[in-house]
Order: structure tokens, then C-alpha cells, then sequence
């Protein structure tokens, strides 16, 4: 009996090992490569700029007033239009200020008929003092009324010139070239010099935007001003991809109380009138440009608690995880200041199923979803310049 209980007990034993040693033997779970879109990193040069907020100012405003009381005769625009310098915009009636001309030079031609008599009684006297026919008296009586009438004709061309001037702004006429806006009277209504608004134009042509930049800024902003006029591109928020191109002109000479920023100013041209007064835009200063900037589409770079970080992969198709430090946007790209080398391959999309070292696998057809840089399968490369229209940022 108790030989059977060691025989027992032994084949226990051996089963237990053999389990064991099958155990032992059986392969570990490998985990299948991820799925992803690979994309190369390119170089370009790049420039570094600011973005801000601007708003649309009109290079040159005039309110229109009359300079002279009357009734509007006539106007000669439609609301809207585009003027030239020079061009009538309303007429007032001018026939009391031609009556005010007639009068003035009558009394004119008055006073120069005066002025003729008194030199003639004057070359009179002169011969006649000095035959002791008249009194000095009556000498100096006649050489004062020379003066008085030489005044008079004075104040008579004066009389005519200021009628004449009535006359001129009976007819008012635009001093800029620009853009009319709503007149703000009828044919008929009876207005008074110097008082009240008739129109307002807006010169379009060339045009402002006025934006600011923090005092931070400033010293960058300045520091590349020494080197030349610094470039700016404006875009409507309803068209992005289509920039104007226009130069800083205006620095302010204070930083604001208060807010820390500091004005500055673009001039644009506008020739197609796409920018608008009182329109906001975005504005770029382009301060210098970054020669051989890597750059790869901003969907690569991920964080972390440590920081930012990109998968690149390598030629045995694996993934490294690689710390870098990012610069500044450029469309759908950023550019790499360190932690990734031209032509390098990093993940673009599906970086959630990645492990450092791990394999993954590049789907055909894979594409990213920033777009500008080419995607590509793994086992190949691609360097060389972003496509047209990329921008970098550093």
C-alpha cells in the first residue's frame, strides 16, 4: 500500500513538471505593428513675423461743408461713386453772391476814378504852392485825399476778391481722389457756411491697417526695422488664403498707458477695393526670414508631461520617440528647431497606437490631414523644399 501512494505521487510529480515545461515553452503575445501615415521632414526658408488684429483705416477722409449760405441748385454724383479730384459734387445758388460781385466792383471802379482825380488835383497843387496861388494847407488837404482814395481802391480790390471767392464756393467740388459716401442732403434744402456735413469721402487707394503689437515685441519690431522696411501681408477672415501685400509705414512714439501695446501701421494698395474702412483683418509682420527651417505638418508634434514629442520612424520600421522643440506655425506646417533632421520620417497620424520601439506598419493610401508635406510609405524618403504656398514659422 504504501508503495503504491510513492508510485502515486511520482506520476503526480512528472505530470506537474511537463505542464510546466509546456508553460514555459509557449510563445509570448506580441503586440501587431500600428497602423500610420508617415510624412518627411522638408526644409525652406521661412519667415518669423508677429499676427495681430487690425483694423481698415482710409488713407485720406474729408468732410464735405459749404463754405457759404444757400440753397442747393444742384448735385452732380451718385452716392457711392468714385471721384477724382476736382469733380462737382453740389452747386449752390449763386445769384445773391454774383449780385454781391457786381456791387463790389462798381464800388471799385468808383474809388480808382477818385484815385485819378486826386493825383490830378494833386500834380496841380504842386505847381500852384509853388507859385504861392494855394496854401500849404490846402496842399497837404489834396496829398491826404491821394491817400485816402489809394486806400479806398485797396479796400475795393479786397471787396471784389472776397465776392468773387463767395462766388467760387457756390460751387463745390471734391478735394481728393476717393469714394463718395450717402449725401446727407436733397436738391432744395437751404444750408449755412461752415456748418453741418454735406458728404464724406474716403480716399481707398492706397490704404491703412492699423494694428498693435505688445511692448515686448517692440524691441524685435525695431531691431529689424534698422535693417530696411518690413514687409506686411493682410488677410480677410472670410478669404485666408488670398494675402495682400503692403509695407509697415507708422510706428508710434509711445507705448499705450494702460494696455502695454504699441500702434503701427501698414499701407496697403487697394487697388481693387477688397479692403474696407472700419473692416478688421489679420495682419502679419514679417520681421526676418529663417534660412534652412525643417519643418514638418503640425499634426506630428504631440506633449507630454515632459514636453513636446514626435514618432520618427526608422529603417527597420520602428518608432522612436524623439523630444523636440517647435517654433512658430506656417500654414499647415511648423518648423522644428530641434529633435528632427531633413528628411526624417515622422508620424502623422495614428500616433495613439505607437509605442516607442514598437512597429508600425504604413496603410497604402495613407494620408495626413495637414496636407502640405507628402506623405510617404515607410522604406522611403523625401527632402527638398515645402510645396508652394507653405510657410514655415520660427
Amino acid at each position: 500500500m504504501k508503495s503504491m501512494l510513492v508510485r502515486g505521487s511520482a506520476v503526480v510529480f512528472w505530470i506537474l513538471a511537463l505542464a510546466g515545461c509546456e508553460k514555459a515553452a509557449a510563445p509570448a503575445f506580441q503586440r501587431p505593428p500600428a497602423a500610420v501615415a508617415v510624412a518627411a521632414a522638408v526644409t525652406e526658408d521661412v519667415p518669423v513675423y508677429l499676427d495681430a488684429i487690425g483694423k481698415i483705416v482710409a488713407r485720406e477722409m474729408v468732410s464735405i461743408q459749404p463754405q457759404v449760405s444757400g440753397r442747393i441748385m444742384e448735385i452732380h454724383f451718385t452716392d457711392g461713386a468714385d471721384l477724382k479730384r476736382g469733380d462737382a459734387l453740389f452747386t449752390i445758388d449763386p445769384r445773391p453772391y454774383q449780385a454781391q460781385l457786381d456791387a463790389a466792383a462798381g464800388n471799385l471802379a468808383q474809388a480808382e476814378a477818385a484815385l485819378a482825380f486826386a493825383r490830378i488835383q494833386l500834380a496841380r497843387g504842386e505847381q500852384l504852392v509853388e507859385t504861392k496861388a494855394i496854401s500849404q494847407q490846402e496842399y497837404d488837404t489834396r496829398k491826404n485825399s491821394l491817400d485816402v482814395a489809394k486806400a479806398q481802391v485797396q479796400q475795393g480790390r479786397a471787396a471784389v476778391e472776397n465776392a468773387q471767392l463767395n462766388l467760387q464756393y457756390c460751387s463745390i467740388r471734391s478735394p481728393i481722389d476717393g469714394r463718395a459716401g450717402r449725401r446727407l442732403v436733397d436738391i432744395g434744402n437751404v444750408v449755412t457756411g461752415n456748418s453741418g456735413s454735406l458728404l464724406t469721402i474716403q480716399r481707398l487707394d492706397p490704404i491703412y491697417a492699423d494694428f498693435t503689437v505688445t511692448e515686448n515685441d517692440l524691441s524685435a519690431v525695431q531691431r529689424n526695422m534698422r535693417r530696411g522696411t518690413l514687409d506686411v501681408e493682410v488677410r480677410l477672415p472670410d478669404e485666408p488664403g488670398n494675402a495682400l501685400l503692403g509695407l509697415l509705414t507708422f510706428l508710434d512714439n509711445s507705448v499705450q498707458d494702460g494696455t502695454g501695446n504699441v500702434t503701427l501701421r501698414a499701407t496697403i494698395p487697394n487697388g481693387e477695393h477688397r479692403l474696407w474702412p472700419g473692416r478688421f483683418v489679420k495682419v502679419r509682420l514679417v520681421l526676418s526670414t529663417l534660412p534652412g527651417a525643417v519643418l514638418v505638418p503640425a499634426a506630428a508634434p504631440q506633449m507630454s508631461a515632459r514636453g513636446q514629442f514626435v514618432y520618427v520612424v526608422k529603417q527597420d520600421a520602428t518608432a522612436e520617440l524623439r523630444p523636440v522643440q517647435t517654433g512658430q506655425r506656417h500654414g499647415d506646417l511648423v518648423v522644428i528647431s530641434q529633435g528632427v533632421s531633413p528628411g526624417e520620417r515622422v508620424v502623422v497620424n495614428g500616433q495613439l497606437g505607437v509605442t516607442p520601439g514598437g512597429q508600425v506598419r504604413v496603410e497604402p493610401g495613407a494620408t495626413a490631414s495637414t496636407g502640405p508635406a507628402a506623405i510617404v510609405p515607410a522604406g522611403t524618403t523625401k527632402t527638398g523644399p515645402a510645396p508652394a504656398g507653405a510657410r514655415g514659422e520660427s
